[in-house]
């Protein structure tokens, strides 16, 4: 049975898109962590207007964006942890 993959020489690019995959996790997590942080952070500066006492209770979601952006960081170190020079034969 033959295996979709092959132990032989790889084109080029294929550390490239390695480390962009590594990258793109990164950058999306933390935009998406920003965005979350900032909409939830508008929440909560009309809430508190309205009712002060809730601030504290309202800061979980901005604590749940931060996280989403570490789950990134991990993904990423994940990634750039498989990347070798056994995986890449043209990786330098």
């Amino acid at each position: 049975m033959s295996q979709p993959w092959s132990d032989g020489p790889q084109p080029l690019y294929t550390p490239f898109f390695g480390v962009m995959g590594a990258a793109s996790a990164m950058i999306f997590s933390a935009l998406g962590a920003a965005y979350g942080t900032a909409k939830s952070g508008t929440g909560i500066a009309a809430m508190s207007v309205m009712r002060p006492e809730l601030i504290m209770k309202s800061v979980i979601p901005v604590v749940m964006a931060g996280i989403i952006g570490i789950y990134g960081l991990v993904v990423s170190v994940v990634i750039i942890g498989d990347i070798n020079k056994a995986s890449y034969t043209l990786f330098k």
